[in-house]
C-alpha cells in the first residue's frame, strides 16, 4: 500500500540530539594498487567567500589523479532547523570544521590502494559540511537572540563544483556522491554540472538519504528557514516551483527531467536509525523506513526518472567511507560491483534485501 508521507505536525519536533554521522573508519592501506593509478596528496582549496554555520572559516580539499575522471564528494554531518537542534555546542549537526584537517586516512571509496576500488584512479574534490542545511541553504537565520546560523551550504557546495570546472576542464566522467546529508544534494549538483559539462558522463551515487519523503508543509517550513528557494536552478522544468514543491526526492525528479543523460543511483540500509531519527525530528513518523525508501523511489520513477537502488538489511548509517563498502553483499551482489558497473558506464539492476527485518 502507498506509504502515508503526511507529517504528524507542520512544526519541527524537539528531541535529544541524534548522531549525525558515524565516526570515520580509517582503513590501513592494502597492497596491489592499480597499475595506472597516479594519485597525488590531498591539497587544501581556499574558500574565503565561504563559511560554516557559526561564521568560522571554511576550506575544501582535492586529491589529483586522472584529470579526466573526477569525484565530487559532499560530506555528511546532520541537519538543524530550530534553536535546540541548531545549537553550536550540542545541536544535531556539525557547525564548524578543523582547518587544515584533510580527508587523509579514510577508507572505502577514498582508498586509492585498494585494487577493487572503482574510483581508485579518480581525482577527488572533497566538500566538507558544516552548515546544517544539506548543502541546499543560502540564508542567515536567527533562531534565538544569541543564535544566528549561516545556512550557506549551497554556496559552499557551489565552490566544490567550481573547483571541478576550474581544475579539471577535461573531465570526461564526473561521479557526484556524498554520505548522509551530503548525499541529498547530489542530483541537484549533477544537473548543475551537466549545464557546464554537456559532453561529460555524469553519475550520482547517494549514500543513506533515500527515506525522506515529499511532505509539502515541511518542505516549505524548513526550506524557508534555510533559504533553499534562493538558488533553485534556472531550468525550464523549475519554472513556477514553490517551496512546498522543492522536496528532497523532487531533486531527482527536477534534475532528471532537466538532464536525462545523468545516471542516478543510491544506497540505503533498510532501517537506518539515523534517518529515522531525523525524520522524527522534522515531524515525520518513520516507523516504516523501508516503506519510505521504496515509496520515494516509486515516486521518482513515476515521473519518468530512472534510479538504480541498492537496499541492504540493517540499521546502520552510511557505507562509502569504510571497509563495509567492500564487504557488503546483498542477494549475491556486492556493493563495490554495483558501483563499478555504474563507473563502467552501465546501469545495474536494483538490489533489495529479501529479509530486511530489523535485526
Amino acid at each position: 500500500e502507498p506509504v502515508d508521507t503526511e507529517p504528524a505536525t507542520t512544526e519541527p519536533a524537539t528531541t535529544e540530539p541524534v548522531e549525525t554521522e558515524p565516526p570515520t573508519t580509517e582503513t590501513p592501506p592494502t597492497t596491489g594498487a592499480p597499475d595506472d593509478a597516479d594519485v597525488g596528496d590531498w591539497q587544501s582549496v581556499a574558500a574565503p567567500d565561504c563559511e560554516c554555520a557559526d561564521g568560522s572559516d571554511y576550506e575544501l580539499w582535492q586529491r589529483p589523479a586522472d584529470p579526466t575522471k573526477v569525484v565530487l564528494y559532499f560530506e555528511g554531518g546532520g541537519a538543524c532547523f530550530s534553536a535546540e537542534s541548531c545549537s553550536f555546542t550540542d545541536g544535531t549537526y556539525v557547525s564548524s570544521i578543523e582547518i587544515g584537517r584533510s580527508p587523509e586516512g579514510r577508507g572505502g571509496i577514498f582508498d586509492p590502494t585498494n585494487p577493487e576500488n572503482p574510483l581508485a584512479d579518480h581525482s577527488f574534490v572533497y566538500v566538507p559540511y558544516c552548515t546544517g542545511d544539506v548543502f541546499l541553504g543560502d540564508n542567515q537565520q536567527q533562531y534565538a537572540d544569541d543564535l544566528t546560523v549561516s545556512h550557506t551550504g549551497f554556496p559552499n557546495a557551489t565552490k566544490g563544483l567550481e573547483t571541478v570546472l576550474a581544475d579539471y576542464p577535461d573531465v570526461a566522467q564526473l561521479v557526484v556522491t556524498g554520505a548522509s546529508a551530503g548525499s541529498i544534494p547530489t542530483p541537484a549538483f549533477a544537473g548543475l554540472a551537466s549545464d557546464e559539462l554537456p559532453d561529460t558522463e555524469i553519475i550520482t551515487f547517494g549514500d543513506s538519504s533515500a527515506a525522506y519523503p515529499d511532505a509539502g508543509p515541511i518542505n516549505a517550513l524548513i526550506g524557508n528557514l534555510w533559504g533553499t528557494t534562493n538558488n533553485i536552478p534556472d531550468w525550464p522544468v523549475n519554472e513556477g516551483l514553490t517551496a512546498e514543491e522543492w522536496s528532497l526526492p523532487g531533486l531527482y525528479v527536477q534534475a532528471g527531467k532537466h538532464a536525462p543523460d545523468v545516471t542516478f543511483a543510491r544506497f540505503d540500509y533498510a532501517y537506518d536509525e539515523v534517518q529515522s531519527d531525523f525524520a522524527a525530528l522534522a515531524g515525520i513518523p518513520a516507523d516504516d523506513l523501508l516503506g519510505f525508501i521504496e515509496q520515494t523511489e516509486a515516486d521518482i520513477e513515476a515521473e519518468g526518472v530512472p534510479i538504480a537502488s541498492y537496499i541492504a538489511p540493517g540499521t546502520a548509517h552510511t557505507i562509502v567511507g569504510g571497509d563495509e563498502f567492500y564487504e557488503m553483499e546483498v542477494e549475491g551482489v556486492r556493493l563495490v560491483d554495483f558501483l563499478a558497473t555504474l563507473v563502467d558506464g552501465d546501469v545495474p539492476d536494483d538490489v533489495r534485501c529479501v529479509d530486511c527485518a530489523r535485526p
